[in-house]
């Protein structure tokens, strides 16, 4: 239900029409898996580097994750603002493992990530915010998780630095 109610507010931001304005740096939350700080810089006209720390906790365990992904942004001509893009990265988890049942069954766990992304990303031309939706599978190549995980993405909502 909540990512319906997230999934209306990106359609309803990217609908926004506006006229046309880059940003260079942006930084705010990402709302979806992984909960995260998100920062987003522009290398050139359609490179950018987006870096995200966060953390999740759950009943039984919590992590803390970091992550890197370079994103290649390709402008849609009909809208201004928007864009999608694709791009990859890597990011590390750190699990820890609280198990009530079994106090002696306790652990924690390193994963490392590679990924895909794939997503929108729109800037408001009168204010200075930032939204993007995107898709990021990963392959765990270690550690709890290893193997695909293709549930990892959600939107972004930045404040605009320049």
């Amino acid at each position: 239900m909540k990512f319906r109610i997230l999934l209306v507010l990106a359609i309803a931001a990217i609908s926004y029409s506006a006229d046309a304005q880059d940003y260079k740096s942006a930084i705010g939350l990402r709302l979806g898996y992984p909960l995260s700080v998100s920062y987003k810089t522009f290398i050139n006209d359609k490179g950018a580097i987006e870096i995200t720390a966060g953390y999740r906790s759950w009943t039984y365990y919590n992590w803390f994750n970091f992550g890197g992904y370079y994103q290649h942004h390709m402008p849609i001509k009909s809208v201004d603002n928007l864009s999608w893009y694709v791009g990859g990265g890597a990011n590390a988890y750190i699990w820890s493992f609280d198990n009530d049942y079994y106090p002696n069954n306790d652990y924690s766990s390193f994963s490392l990530g590679i990924s895909g992304v794939i997503g929108f990303d729109y800037k408001f031309a009168n204010i200075p915010l930032n939204v993007s939706l995107d898709w990021i599978p990963t392959f765990f190549v270690n550690g709890f998780g290893d193997g695909f995980g293709g549930g990892y993405g959600g939107i972004a909502v930045r404040y605009v630095l320049k």
